[in-house]
């Protein structure tokens, strides 16, 4: 089935997006995807070529993969891109430059694993944490000190200076899934009595505040930082942060406060309510409580991929129309400002355009061979 451009669900997706200067010709964002493929942590013309791909397909904003800050044993996998250096970010300037000649908008994310662990590869150095944890009651290397902790937060504000620097749009700090800043926030990994720990998770986001001011000051006041969190970690998906309302004001507000633009709001499956039992399962997702709660613009973000079955319900074909419809009528009410889309961009880079111009026969949907190349 082919369509004369969007369908008036899918217009929403497409309606610009503008917020303290950024500008984005539709809702789209390519969400970060780990792909592992930058030898010696340098992005080099593949890299570039992986990018400008997606530009040319018309997603709104690109998130790049994690690309790590400057600390020992900062990433968990080989081929992870660096964030510092010379060479890694004249990597990275071929990157945002290859994007913004295909008319795209960038920003890179920015990371540090934690005492995560990928495989069997293990880094030279000893991994850090806030309390020599990976999860509860699993040791894996040491307790960042207190010189370490100002290093981390010093490293995330040199990354983010680089990319405003080398002309990305944004930038985005990853504060989710279990990696280093979430596992202050974790109270099941962040076990410490000082200044960076403590029995609330307002308490235990000082880590966080603490990156994003010192973010915030390194790039001034006009360039976007969006700070990606989750409830669930890779360590145990049913982990909650805030069980309420209120606790997840605890937590998120104070970020806001410290000078976080966007909240990337993560979760397995953005069509479930975050409080069902406050307004039914139907109700707010994560970015949409996010979103009512602080009053910045939110991301959601969870298994969504496109393909030729998303028109298909939309004519009345078929079964009825499941999560897609949801996301469309989400958004059409303003739930949440964007829609991360993740495995469906790696098989096919023409994807947003594509459902632009209501091309549902020419979709492909996500295959698990394409991981193992940039295309």
């Amino acid at each position: 089935m082919s369509l004369d451009g969007p369908t008036s669900k899918t217009e929403t997706l497409f309606r610009p997006f503008t917020y303290k200067g950024l500008t984005l010709k539709n809702r789209i964002v390519m969400a970060p995807m780990t792909r592992s493929m930058a030898p010696q942590g340098i992005p080099g013309p593949a890299n570039a070529s992986y990018y400008q791909h997606r530009a040319e397909g018309d997603v709104g904003l690109i998130l790049s993969e994690g690309t790590v800050i400057d600390r020992p044993a900062s990433r968990n996998m080989a081929g992870i891109p660096f964030f510092h250096g010379d060479e890694a970010l004249s990597g990275w300037k071929r990157v945002i430059d290859a994007v913004h000649g295909a008319g795209g908008k960038m920003g890179p994310q920015i990371w540090h694993t934690g005492s995560t662990r990928s495989g069997e590869w293990e880094p030279e150095a000893p991994v850090e944490s806030p309390s020599g944890l990976i999860g509860p009651g699993d040791p894996r290397g040491e307790t960042m000190t207190e010189e370490d902790i100002q290093a981390a937060i010093a490293g995330y504000a040199k990354a983010a200076k680089a990319a405003k620097d080398l002309g990305f749009d944004v930038a985005e700090l990853h504060g989710a899934h279990g990696y280093l800043i979430d596992q202050f926030f974790w109270e099941g990994t962040n076990l410490r009595d000082d200044h960076w720990g403590g029995k609330t998770i307002a308490e235990r986001s000082r880590f966080a505040v603490a990156v994003v001011k010192a973010v915030r000051e390194a790039v001034g006041p006009d360039f976007p930082i969006i700070l990606r969190v989750s409830q669930w970690k890779q360590q145990d998906y049913s982990v909650r942060l805030a069980h309420s309302p209120a606790e997840m004001e605890d937590w998120l507000q104070p970020l806001v406060d410290a000078g976080v633009d966007i909240l990337h709001c993560s979760q397995r499956r953005f069509w479930e309510a975050e409080f069902p039992e406050i307004d039914g399962e139907d109700g707010l997702n994560f970015a949409g409580w996010a979103k009512k709660i602080t009053g910045v613009p939110t991301i959601s973000v969870g298994s969504v991929g496109l393909s030729g079955e998303f028109f298909g319900a939309f004519a009345g074909e078929g079964s009825k129309a499941t999560s897609l419809d949801k996301l469309t009528d989400r958004m059409a009410r303003d739930e949440f400002d964007l829609i991360a889309v993740g495995r469906a961009l790696i098989s096919d880079a023409h994807w947003a355009a594509k459902v632009k111009a209501g091309e549902a026969d020419q979709l492909h949907g996500f295959d698990a061979k394409d991981l193992g190349a940039l295309d």
